[in-house]
Parts: structure tokens; C-alpha cells; sequence
């Protein structure tokens, strides 16, 4: 049965509850999988839907195919592309997350990676939210240069959002090699946003958290 984004819409919308507002994400999840063989038009066009949930569930049917041993490195490639074109549509953080590890990030293991540079120097805070979670496709097979290069670009980002996902690649190739975080954070704790800095951190023992807190304070006088 070829899924088209009427029916996803269809299907979603017997899922919606009289009582509750909101469908839980994960029956938009388990409905994304039995449609991920969706074609890419079809997952345009529920990207262009106002409706959050629907786009919710273009990005998980994108994730999905993503993911599966079944899609070629041709399929792999459109998704990508669409997930890049698209970007305007995949424009909150929980669409972002949902999708660009694998989309995109996953994509560029053995490609030019400048992408995320352009990226991480959007206007559009998700775009940017985007350049740095995409590394963690590399962090977690030990390739970190990436991850702190985007990070130094967007050290002093203004925005919360991509403030707290620097932060959280900043602690998980911190996992992989932590002296290099530690250079990192002695270079910018001082002045890098406090919530990217405690994101970054988290992991670390307890006196070197305080250090660099109090070296975050001891600044802001």
C-alpha cells in the first residue's frame, strides 16, 4: 500500500484523543514507521502542513528511511537534500533533534562536511541548532574536529536553543576526549553563555565543574 500524505493525515488525525490535546509522540512515531516507505514528494508535502504534529511526522518518516539498511546512498542523498531545501519547514528544535543526526549528519560521514559551516552562519537558530547536533553522527565514532569547530563558531551564539545543543556536543565529545573539552573550556568558560557552559560540564567531576563556574562568575563582575 503506497502511503501519500493525505492518509498519514487521515490516520493522525483518528489518533487525536477528545479528551487530551495533542496526539502523543509516540503513535506519531509507530504511524511514521508503517509509512516509512513514503515517497519524498509526499513527505514535502506534509512538511508544508501548518499543522506541527504532521510535520512531526515528515521528519520521523525522513529519520526512518534514514536509518533503514533498505535505502540506497541515492535515497540517502535526497533526504538530505529535501531535510537542507526544506529548511524552513523543519523550524523547531523537537523537528530538528527528531531528525538530523541521521539525515543529515549520518550523511556526510564520508563527505565534505562544509555544509554545517554555512549552517552554523544562518540567521535561523535552527539551521544553526542543525550544524552542531549533525556532529554528533561523528562523535560517537571518535571523530571530534568537526564538533569543535562548530562549537568555536558558535560559542557566543545568542540563542538559548543553540546555546544548549553546543553545550550538549561540547559534553558528549568531552566522553571521547576529554583534555580537548578541558582546552576548550579554558579557553572560553569565561565568556561562553552560562547555559551552554553548565550543558558542557555536566559530566565532568565535581571540583572541575566548580572551577569553571567560578571562572564564569569571577568574569561577570
Amino acid at each position: 500500500m503506497a502511503f501519500t500524505a493525505a492518509l498519514f493525515i487521515a490516520r493522525l488525525d483518528q489518533l487525536r484523543s477528545p479528551t487530551r490535546d495533542g496526539i502523543p509522540m509516540g503513535r506519531i512515531f509507530a504511524l511514521a514507521k508503517k509509512c516509512m516507505d513514503m515517497p519524498l514528494d509526499q513527505i514535502e508535502e506534509l512538511l508544508e502542513s501548518p499543522v506541527h504534529e504532521v510535520r512531526v511526522g515528515a521528519v520521523s518518516i525522513m529519520d526512518f528511511q534514514a536509518r533503514s539498511r533498505r535505502t540506497s546512498d541515492e535515497g540517502r542523498r535526497a533526504l538530505f537534500e529535501l531535510y537542507i531545501r526544506r529548511h524552513d519547514r523543519i523550524d523547531t528544535w523537537d523537528l530538528v533533534d527528531r531528525s538530523a543526526i541521521w539525515v543529515v549528519g549520518e550523511h556526510l560521514r564520508d563527505k565534505p562536511r562544509d555544509i554545517l559551516d554555512r549552517l552554523a552562519a544562518s540567521p535561523r537558530p535552527m539551521e544553526r541548532r542543525t550544524a552542531i547536533l549533525s556532529c554528533f553522527a561523528f562523535i560517537r565514532r571518535g571523530e571530534l574536529d568537526d564538533a569543535f569547530r562548530i562549537a568555536e563558531r558558535l560559542v557566543d551564539d545568542g540563542g538559548d536553543l543553540v546555546q544548549k545543543s553546543v553545550g550538549w556536543m561540547l559534553r558528549e565529545a568531552g566522553k571521547q576526549d576529554e583534555p580537548r573539552l578541558l582546552a576548550f573550556l579554558d579557553a572560553h568558560a569565561a565568556t561562553m553563555p552560562r547555559v551552554m557552559l553548565r550543558y558542557a560540564i555536566e559530566k565532568l567531576d565535581r571540583a572541575v565543574r566548580d572551577r569553571y563556574l567560578a571562572m564564569k562568575a569571577a568574569a561577570r563582575r
